[in-house]
């Protein structure tokens, strides 16, 4: 890392993540191994299976008058989520040159498939990207058909091998090819280049080597039963980026690769066509995606443009979701409650709630003099008053959270910890064990550090968010009753998210979703990892990562997550605040909505499967 400005700093060598490697013809990997199908498929195809075991409950028009009143009753809730989570029987229905408004509540900082790391890149990158694998609503894998001939894994689990279509293109109009896939993850793996989020996994694999225009291998460095995620890294055009990265491998610097931030080559169904920062995203469907040589090889995507506005303040959200100028919106608590619930609401929208494993936090800087000793990350917890979250600010629709794992999960523990309740008490016990004490009598806790008295006054670093204010400030009440001084320090999403990356605060407020598999935690927790940004280490925690990867037994597997759950819970490396389901808005227009883990998004067919219906 460059020093201070001014300060000459000796140059280091970059860390070697690629060892040569000689790949061997694939001839004789054919010879020599016994390969196993996997799972091929359209995703809409997979849905329209599952539906079909699953007859509505009500008719469309019977839900489209139902009022949702979760809680305490879910029957409505499920009709809704019956009748509407549907899809189309012809395409009759569907309103193909629709435009659909989506909220978000933050801007995306890159549309570097690459660089992805925030909620809003996964929705809007998403669409633009190449997805060559996926999952379902139940978290299991699949290849997507749209861009897989065949997908193959060796029975030792040491190769997966992949045969892609020809009729891929770019938005360029340059086809996609097996030759992208093997320099995306060299570029993955290139030192220089700073993406945490992808890196990991990706850093498992061995090599990846293109054998012609179609023909992908993976080769594993062992046998583990993640080898199935960690082939799922993005990709980006090797014809486009080959150049670009000699001048500038962060992806961040140069003016060509800021000019392909604004203007990126895309390989999914959408390409990028306007992005006003901090106003709006907006993508255009691509005819070439599935119209080729004059003839349609994959499904047309549903919606013609796909707007999406960004709006920070939730409140301001829910007026524009009423007068019809977005159209879907993931819904607070206190607004599910209140603003949601009205006459005005129900005239151009309905809502519904699912189960959703996504946790929030304050994280604390474990480097910081304040936060290194976890008597005092105990003590913090204590100190807060989770009730009054709860209850006054979510309505009672959350669920108290103890620890990163869902209780609905396969591998949180079980039993799962009892979530922490304010004991004033036993925080101050836990502040005097730790040294601090308030000697001289000022109101405020202090400590001698390095021979110097330090005050125990922080920061807390939280989104521009309602909600999270609101939870900051009682943050800073809470703990004003033990003697510590929090300041409120509120931060744009996107600064934030930097801020977070560099470890550059005392305590900062978040929340992490799901992942496909739990090893991706690892990311989160283990020492020295991409976004561990509270900078924890535990030996004992790296060790268990470690086995978790490499077990295939799924009981024993979610035994050694389940310990890795305790530890942190423990270590209080977070206060965990609260688990939050889904709780969303959709216009009376839309149908084909349905939620996995990850939300109504994110896996597949996910977003895909939503169409509007013909006026």
């Amino acid at each position: 890392m460059p020093g201070e400005e001014g300060e000459e700093v000796a140059e280091e060598e970059p860390e070697m993540l690629l060892e040569p490697f000689d790949a061997p013809p694939l001839e004789e990997i054919d010879a020599k191994v016994k390969w196993v199908d996997q799972r091929v498929i359209d995703p809409i195809e997979l849905l329209a299976k599952q539906l079909e075991k699953e007859p509505p409950l009500t008719d469309v028009e019977t839900a489209l008058q139902l009022k949702n009143n979760f809680p305490p009753n879910k029957e409505n809730n499920d009709k809704i989520l019956s009748a509407l989570g549907r899809l189309p029987k012809s395409d009759q229905e569907v309103d193909y040159d629709a435009t659909i408004v989506r909220h978000v509540g933050g801007d995306a900082k890159s549309t570097n498939p690459l660089m992805i790391s925030s909620v809003t890149e996964f929705d809007v990158v998403g669409l633009m990207g190449i997805e060559i694998y996926g999952f379902d609503w139940n978290m299991d894998p699949l290849a997507n058909s749209d861009y897989v001939v065949s997908w193959q894994t060796s029975e030792d689990g040491m190769y997966d091998k992949l045969v892609l279509r020809d009729d891929i293109y770019w938005s360029d109009g340059k086809k996609f090819t097996a030759q992208d896939v093997m320099f995306s993850f060299q570029v993955i793996m290139d030192p220089e280049s700073r993406v945490p989020a992808v890196k990991q996994g990706t850093d498992k694999i061995r090599w990846v080597q293109a054998y012609d225009d179609q023909t992908v291998v993976y080769f594993h460095r062992e046998s583990t039963p993640v080898n199935v995620w960690n082939i799922n890294f993005p990709v980006i055009p090797k014809h486009v980026y080959e150049e670009t990265i000699k001048e500038d491998p962060t992806m961040r610097l140069s003016d060509a690769h800021a000019k392909l931030e604004s203007n990126p080559i895309c390989g999914g169904a959408y390409k990028l066509v306007k992005h006003d920062r901090g106003q709006e995203i907006v993508l255009e469907r691509r005819e070439d995606f599935y119209m080729v040589d004059g003839k349609q090889v994959r499904r047309k995507p549903y919606f013609k443009t796909i707007r999406f506005r960004i709006i920070e303040d939730p409140n301001t959200a829910m007026l524009a979701l009423k007068t019809g100028s977005i159209e879907e919106m993931a819904i607070t608590a206190d607004l599910w409650t209140t603003q949601a619930n009205d006459d005005k609401f129900y005239e151009k929208n309905t809502k519904v709630t699912a189960t959703e494993w996504v946790s929030f936090h304050i994280c604390w800087n474990t480097k910081s003099p304040f936060f290194s000793d976890k008597r005092v990350r105990q003590a913090m917890s204590y100190a807060f008053d989770h009730q009054e979250m709860i209850d006054k600010l979510f309505s009672g629709l959350y669920e108290p959270a103890a620890g990163p794992f869902h209780p609905t999960s396969w591998m949180s523990p079980k039993p799962m910890p009892e979530p922490y309740q304010q004991d004033l008490d036993k925080a101050e016990e836990l502040l005097d064990e730790a040294g601090w004490v308030d000697s001289d009598f000022d109101g405020i806790r202090d400590k001698e550090i390095n021979g110097k008295r330090v005050r125990f006054e922080f920061s807390v670093t939280c989104p521009p968010s309602p909600i999270m204010e609101r939870v900051a400030r009682l943050l800073k009440r809470s703990l004003s009753k033990i003697g510590v001084a929090c300041n409120i320090k509120l931060v744009e999403f996107t600064a934030l998210q930097q801020m977070n990356l560099d470890g550059q605060f005392e305590a900062t407020l978040g929340g992490w979703g799901t992942s496909t598999d739990p090893y991706s935690s690892e990311n989160i927790f283990a020492t020295g990892e991409g976004r561990n940004y509270g900078r924890y280490s535990n030996p004992e925690i790296d060790k268990l990562f470690d086995q978790g990867q490499k077990e295939f037994d799924r009981e024993k597997r979610a035994e050694i997550y389940g310990e890795i759950h305790k530890i942190l819970y423990e270590d209080q490396v977070y206060t965990w605040l609260f688990y939050r389901n889904s709780f969303y808005g959709f216009n009376k227009k839309l149908r084909g909505y349905r939620f996995s883990p990850r939300g109504p998004y994110n896996y597949s067919p996910g977003f895909n499967s939503i169409w509007a219906a013909q006026p």
